[in-house]
């Protein structure tokens, strides 16, 4: 037991703990939320990699800087960080055997993991409930920020006018590929936060901003992201198998946003984009969408000759990620000197899009997709750890239901696309589950 001064020495000692760690911390989240927008403006490109650097290194520090005293916080940092390093050998075994340079290692590994990490370093901070509203400030002004630069480019630079059309309405995440279905996706991600934790703000406020929220994704006409909240909403309602009253509660409200969404689309001329699913014969098995969506299977598959492939993959970058299909390519003349390694995968898969009508259509019918590519970089092993490192955020840092809501989104985006290398995307997700843990594990331990 501690004395009361030593308390008031410890409590002191937290606080400027935590000035420090939360300062490093925003730091390093706005070196990944920011530095589209930046590029767009003239920085370097090089300005892209400079969160692999700054992320996972402050995150380090401020996981080794903690002076928690909660069993919870230590016994999670500790799991993660065994199972983080279990993915790490993965990685380097893949490599090993398919002689992947070690540039596809780091680049590849902290795509996957860096979100993770920086979740870990989030939910190890010794937060008091003032400390934690502090920190709440800080990144709903980042995603506030975000809202905004979107509104702007539909409202008054009116950018959906210029070549490209919607998909210029990306927020922060200006001119990237596929910036419109990031930007899409942590709009309404924070949207949806914002309305269910901000109780202390009038309800006509909340509305207003999930209104934003939900405008930004119709003016990018992220026709996915709509479309993957509605399943992540039935999904969960599957998950209160025990609980009789939830359960008809999200099956009830699911049936409800299916069926106004389905007649919304057919009603109003602005979600005219979302009919091009509609077509029930695409998705059969001999159909144009399920031939394209499979195909970087297929010449995955082709590509094995040995039995490893099916436990340890093709390597790391080897395939249909974001660095096979067009990362190693596009940064070229920066990888390169580092040793970075290629295959013709991801040339094969982009063939396929183009040989196909419906490759330009939407990234919903992409053979680029984030499981899939995981499977044919890093084989089952590397997939099963990877689902086990997001199991472990499932049960110990998924404070409530919309935390779970948001994991199940990040499953089902690694379906559609390769939003699971996507930094902007994935860190602003578990920002927010880290965010979420802090509040609920701060009011439990007050009301303790």
């Amino acid at each position: 037991m501690y004395t009361e001064a030593e308390e008031r020495i410890l409590e002191q000692a937290e606080r400027q703990s935590f000035c420090i760690s939360s300062t490093l911390l925003l730091t390093a989240f706005s070196t990944v939320f920011f530095p589209r927008i930046l590029d767009s403006l003239g920085a370097p490109s090089a300005i892209n990699f400079v969160h692999f650097a700054v992320v996972p290194i402050t995150s380090a520090f401020v996981i080794l800087q903690s002076k928690s005293r909660d069993r919870a916080q230590l016994r999670i940092t500790k799991t993660l960080l065994s199972w983080l390093f279990a993915f790490l050998c993965v990685e380097m075994i893949s490599a090993v055997l398919n002689h992947a340079g070690i540039i596809n290692v780091v680049l590849d590994f902290l795509l996957l993991c860096e979100p993770l990490i920086f979740l870990m370093a989030i939910a190890s901070l010794p937060l008091s409930q003032k400390s934690v509203s502090t920190f709440r400030f800080w990144f709903i002004i980042f995603y506030f920020f975000h809202i905004a630069a979107a509104l702007f480019q539909r409202l008054v630079l009116r950018l959906h006018f210029n070549r490209g059309l919607a998909d210029n309405i990306q927020g922060v995440f200006y001119r990237s590929g596929s910036g419109h279905v990031v930007g899409a996706s942590v709009a309404i991600s924070f949207g949806l936060y914002f309305f269910l934790t901000a109780i202390t703000r009038p309800l006509w406020q909340r509305f207003i901003v999930l209104f934003a929220c939900l405008f930004s994704v119709i003016a990018a006409d992220a026709k996915q992201v709509i479309l993957v909240c509605l399943l992540g909403f039935a999904v969960l309602s599957l998950t209160k198998v025990g609980d009789i009253q939830k359960i008809v509660l999200y099956s009830i409200l699911s049936t409800l946003l299916i069926i106004v969404s389905y007649w919304a689309i057919y009603q109003f001329d602005f979600l005219r984009p979302f009919r091009t699913w509609m077509d029930i014969e695409l998705y059969g098995p001999d159909g144009d969408a399920t031939q394209l969506k499979f195909k970087s299977i297929e010449i995955i598959y082709s590509h094995y000759q040995t039995g490893l492939e099916w436990f340890f993959g093709l390597g790391p970058g080897h395939t249909t990620d974001r660095l096979g299909g067009w990362m190693l390519r596009d940064y070229s003349g920066l990888l390169s000197p580092f040793g970075a390694t290629t295959t013709t995968i991801g040339k094969e898969t982009w063939q396929a899009v183009t040989e196909s009508w419906l490759g330009d259509r939407s990234s919903f019918f992409s053979p680029f997709w984030g499981w899939a590519a995981l499977w044919g970089d890093l084989g089952f092993i590397g997939l099963g750890t990877y689902l086990f490192l997001w199991a472990i955020v499932w049960k110990h840092l998924c404070a409530d239901d919309f935390s779970k809501f948001l994991v199940i989104t990040v499953f089902l985006h690694g379906l559609i696309f390769t939003q699971l290398e996507e930094p902007g995307y994935m860190l602003s997700i578990t920002a927010l589950i880290g965010l979420r843990w802090q509040e609920e594990n701060n009011h439990t331990s007050h009301q303790r």
